[in-house]
């Protein structure tokens, strides 16, 4: 037992370093934190309906100009039925309006300008900009 005390400080330091490397890992292995919750606008559309495929590009652009601060889904309901399902949608395109805690806010059936889809957001209090 001349040098129990360095057995003791060899034991110490491997768990230490054990208890590092695992921290370590589960650090790199657990998610990011998740995004903040946005407001997001859900279009339901179909293949065959001309104001849909109308829309398409509009809603991209939207996408990309509001990134970070508005999500927006675009859903070809002839491709994904039980998702239209789930929205309860009768007609296409229908635009959803919901809240950054996904609560539903608003809902329209039909062609809806960016300007429109912009200025509805603003009446229902969901400000957009920067």
């Amino acid at each position: 037992m001349k040098h129990g005390w360095l057995r003791v400080l060899i034991a110490a330091v491997l768990v230490i370093a054990c208890v590092g490397v695992y921290a370590s890992a589960a650090k790199k292995a657990a998610p990011k934190s998740a995004a903040k919750p946005l407001p997001r606008l859900v279009d339901v559309g179909a293949d065959y309906c001309l104001p849909c495929k109308m829309m398409e590009p509009m809603l991209q652009e939207l996408a990309r100009e509001y990134k970070g601060r508005l999500k927006v889904e675009s859903v070809n309901a002839t491709k994904k039925p039980e998702v239209a399902e789930k929205y309860k949608t009768r007609t296409y395109p229908t635009q959803i309006f919901f809240n950054a805690v996904g609560k539903e806010l608003y809902r329209h059936e039909g062609f809806y300008t960016k300007a429109k889809i912009l200025a509805k957001f603003k009446s229902l209090g969901i400000k957009l900009s920067k």
